[in-house]
C-alpha cells in the first residue's frame, strides 16, 4: 500500500510527464504549421518556369555608360540594351539607303517605339539577342571601321554564324542572311533609370 510519500512523488512524475507531452504536442504542431505554410507563401513569388514562360522582367540601367551595352534576360532570351550617344543616333540617319528594311515596315517591335531609332526614348535601345536567319547570338561591335568588318562599318552588331549585319537599331543591312531587323521586345519605364521587359508602354 502506497503511503503519502509514495503518491505525492507518482504525483510529481505524472505532473512532469504531462507538461513534457503537452510541451512536445505543441513544438511538433508548430512546426507542422510552419512547413504547411512555406509552399504556400512560396506560391506568392514567380516559378522559373513562370519567369521563362514570360513573366515580366525589371533592369536598372543606371549603370549603362554612354555606348556601353548590357545584357538581360526574358522568356530564356538574351534581352541587348543600349545606350546609344548623340554620334550614334546620328550615323542611323547617314545609313538608310544601305539597309533592307530601314523604317522596320516588315519587322517586329512595338507600336509605340520610333520605327527608325526604334526605340521609346532615343538614346535607350532595346533588343532581342537573335539573329532573325537561324537563331545565332550577334555580338556587339561598336567600334567604327574594324578591319574585319571594313571601312564603312559605323557601328552594329555582327552574327558570327553566317555573317549577318546589323546597325545599333538593329536594322540588317541588304543582302544578308537575316531577312528582318532583330525584334523589339515590349518594354516600358518604371523611372527614368527601370525598364520593365515584357510590359507594353501603353498598359504600364
Amino acid at each position: 500500500m502506497l503511503t503519502g510519500e509514495d503518491r505525492m512523488a507518482n504525483d510529481g512524475v505524472n505532473t512532469g510527464r504531462r507538461r513534457f507531452l503537452v510541451t512536445a504536442t505543441s513544438v511538433v504542431g508548430a512546426a507542422g504549421a510552419v512547413g504547411a505554410a512555406v509552399p504556400f507563401v512560396g506560391s506568392w513569388f514567380p516559378s522559373a518556369k513562370a519567369r521563362a514562360a514570360g513573366a515580366p522582367v525589371k533592369v536598372n540601367i543606371s549603370k549603362i555608360e554612354p555606348g556601353q551595352q548590357m545584357i538581360a534576360e526574358w522568356r530564356g532570351q538574351p534581352v541587348f540594351i543600349l545606350r546609344r550617344t548623340p554620334e550614334i543616333l546620328s550615323s542611323l540617319g547617314q545609313i538608310s539607303g544601305q539597309l533592307s528594311d530601314p523604317e522596320s515596315k516588315d519587322s517586329a517591335q512595338p507600336a509605340y517605339v520610333d520605327p527608325v531609332v526604334r526605340s521609346i526614348r532615343p538614346e535607350i535601345l532595346l533588343l532581342i539577342g537573335i539573329c532573325t536567319h537561324l537563331g545565332c547570338s550577334p555580338t556587339f561591335r561598336p567600334e567604327v571601321a574594324p578591319a574585319d568588318l571594313g571601312k564603312d562599318w559605323v557601328g552594329g552588331y555582327f552574327c558570327p554564324c553566317h555573317g549577318s549585319q546589323y546597325d545599333l537599331a538593329g536594322r540588317v543591312y541588304k543582302g544578308q542572311p537575316a531577312p528582318l531587323n532583330l525584334s523589339v521586345p515590349p518594354h516600358s519605364y518604371e523611372s527614368d533609370s527601370i525598364i520593365v521587359i515584357g510590359v507594353d508602354q501603353e498598359k504600364a
